[in-house]
């Protein structure tokens, strides 16, 4: 409900209802036009998202238009417990929250797809979400970035894609904390050519020793529960595949020092012919017997082939 008349807060006002206000309830204030800044307050606005895998939309803010110089018109804008600094953002943003309904502590990767008045999507933006504990959730703000020029004008947000690991699996940010183990192994986004898929892992010796890989890594298929997936075949090297990968190298030792990195690959095709096609979200690779495993997320839509190719650790270039 709009208030009869303009309402400003001061910076005392606004930490008040900061500290006073719980969870993500948003007290709602009506503003004027008149007055320095108040073209410039963004507009936020509650968001009813079911969401997705516990994870949803709550809020999205956008840039305010200027007001025209012969109308005054009112609008609202809203102050919440989880982020006061919103009110200072001319940006496009969507506030979100993580809820684990699980009894694990899982580590979530969140697409964002922001959507313009047509209902396209204008940009997506992934949030790593980490160390959710069982029956807890967590709020946060993701920005949609620098947009085109000419891009549509955003008008929704809406969760896209949620994948969630055990959180002592999942892959850690370069230039993080190195993990205990002294690696890190992750998976790039691939690449896809007429039906050929092609993913590269990555080991990265961010420790202070020497580590030595010798052969293939090891893998483990998973479906969108992280339990096996069978059916499906590992095969050393990627020519029964494709000859279009390039040719195999035999597995060889390779040493990486502490700042070396080491590559490897998935290869397969997503061809459809008879019978149930085969998705694998998961793959939890570890990178030689006795390894800590790490989970990855290449979505390895396998097709009916019932077969996937793992060419062997290679020292990376440079």
């Amino acid at each position: 409900m709009r208030r009869p008349a303009p309402l400003r807060l001061s910076v005392l006002a606004a930490t008040a209802l900061l500290l006073t206000a719980c969870g993500t309830q948003t007290g709602r204030v009506g503003t004027g036009t008149t007055g320095a800044g108040a073209a410039d307050r963004p507009s936020r606005t509650q968001v009813d998202d079911p969401g997705k895998d516990g994870v949803r939309i709550t809020a999205l803010t956008l840039p305010s238009a200027s007001p025209s110089p012969s109308s005054s018109p009112t609008r609202d804008y809203s102050v919440s417990a989880d982020s006061l600094d919103l009110a200072r953002d001319l940006g496009v943003s969507a506030s979100y929250e993580v809820t684990n309904k699980g009894t694990e502590t899982l580590t979530y990767s969140v697409v964002v797809t922001f959507l313009g008045v047509d209902g396209g999507a204008v940009t997506n933006q992934t949030v790593t979400v980490r160390g959710v504990g069982p029956r807890k959730t967590v709020r946060g703000t993701v920005r949609a970035g620098d947009l085109p020029p000419g891009a549509p004008r955003v008008t929704r947000a809406k969760v896209l894609e949620v994948t969630k690991v055990p959180a002592s699996e999942a892959p850690t940010d370069a230039g993080g904390t190195c993990p205990a183990s002294g690696i890190r192994v992750s998976a790039d986004e691939g690449d896809a050519a007429m039906g050929l898929r092609v993913v590269g892992l990555h080991l990265d010796n961010c420790g202070t020793r020497d580590y030595t890989v010798e052969g293939y890594p090891l893998l483990e298929l998973l479906d969108s529960t992280r339990k096996p997936v069978t059916g499906v075949r590992i095969l050393h090297g990627s020519a029964e595949i494709t000859t279009g990968a390039g040719p195999d190298n035999p597995p060889r030792p390779v040493t990486l020092k502490p700042g070396e990195s080491a590559t490897a690959g998935l290869v397969w095709r997503n061809t459809t012919e008879f019978g149930t096609s085969v998705n694998v979200p998961y793959v939890r690779v570890r990178a030689k017997t006795g390894a800590a495993p790490v989970t990855v997320t290449p979505n390895l839509d396998l097709g009916t082939t019932g077969k996937l190719g793992v060419r062997p650790w290679e020292k990376a270039a440079g």
